[in-house]
């Protein structure tokens, strides 16, 4: 039953990471046609934001190397398919088959920085300007992405202030969204808060934030309702809670999908995503990946558990 509450958004916009950030952790390489099965069946569950791949070096995710072979299989979709490009080449390959969206990421801390990128902070947001420069030229939309927001497995907890610094310089840099990135999963609602606050005081507004939490302490979706309190219409989430992070190995699943689209019909806010079809699009997968999916929402409404009737 919807039961509104005061002062959310009416409508949320999910940007789905399954295809990329989910499979890209897959120990497994994903067949690429299964991929594009994948992002098909998402569209048609009515997902209109689809992270589809990466244009990075083969050797640094080569669960992603099919980027040139995947893309032109679901480039006629009717949605918005973003791809990730670490740097110029990448930008290159990517605009050579027509994206139109593009992201490129950058860590909060020193030390991801390094483990991720074999960089310093200020050396990957100067390997990042041309590429920004570059998309923006073209007329491309591109999203900025900062991992470590809250946590850092070898920092521990992150200053709200160097956080702030890094979306403040991607901005300038040309950014027309960032993704907040709990990469560990350590935040809490009241740091969300924080975060959110802080940089609506440093001239970033609320309308180019959107938010991406991992589950690894069960916070995502409670995190995920500070953010929309605080007027955060964007939410990344992946089909069936696939993903963590091949460089931070406390890193467990994205917020599923599923369990987003759960709440927020819960809470009366429209997503235009068909739950039926999403679940079944995530049990399909799950069949393809060879286990369960760990959606509870999945596993509450599946065919493959015990009936449960969709309220």
């Amino acid at each position: 039953m919807a039961v509104p509450s005061p002062g959310l958004p009416a409508r949320v916009r999910i940007h789905e990471v399954g295809a990329r950030d989910g499979l890209q952790n897959e120990k497994a390489v994903v067949p690429t046609a299964v991929k594009a099965e994948f992002v098909r069946r998402l569209a048609d569950a009515g997902l209109t934001t689809i992270e589809a791949t990466s244009f990075v070096h083969p050797d640094w995710v080569p669960q992603l190397a099919d980027a040139e072979q995947l893309f032109p299989l679901v480039s006629d979709l009717d949605v918005a398919l973003p791809v990730l490009v670490p740097n110029e080449r990448g930008l290159d390959r990517a605009l050579s088959l027509g994206a139109r969206r593009v992201a490129v990421f950058i860590s909060a801390t020193e030390s991801f920085a390094k483990a991720n990128l074999n960089r310093t902070v200020d050396e990957a947001l100067a390997m990042s300007e041309p590429v920004v420069a570059r998309a923006k030229e073209q007329g491309v939309h591109v999203r900025g992405y900062l991992s470590m927001c809250f946590g850092d497995p070898w920092e521990g907890a992150v200053p709200v202030d160097q956080v702030v610094r890094v979306c403040r310089a991607l901005l300038d840099l040309g950014c027309d969204e960032l993704s907040l990135g709990d990469t560990i999963g350590v935040a809490t609602p009241g740091h969300v808060r924080a975060l959110l606050t802080a940089l609506n005081e440093q001239g970033v507004p609320t309308g180019a934030l959107g938010v991406h939490f991992h589950d690894t302490y069960g916070q995502a979706l409670a995190n995920t309702l500070a953010a929309l309190q605080h007027g955060v219409t964007t939410v990344d989430a992946s089909a069936g809670g696939l993903g963590g992070c091949p460089y931070a190995k406390s890193a467990t699943g994205n917020l599923a999908t599923e369990d987003l689209v759960w709440m927020l019909r819960g809470l009366g806010i429209d997503t235009g995503v068909d739950l039926g079809r999403l679940v079944a699009t995530s049990e399909w997968m799950a069949g393809q990946l060879g286990r369960p999916s760990p959606s509870r929402t999945v596993r509450a409404l599946g065919t493959t558990t015990q009936p449960h009737k969709e309220q």
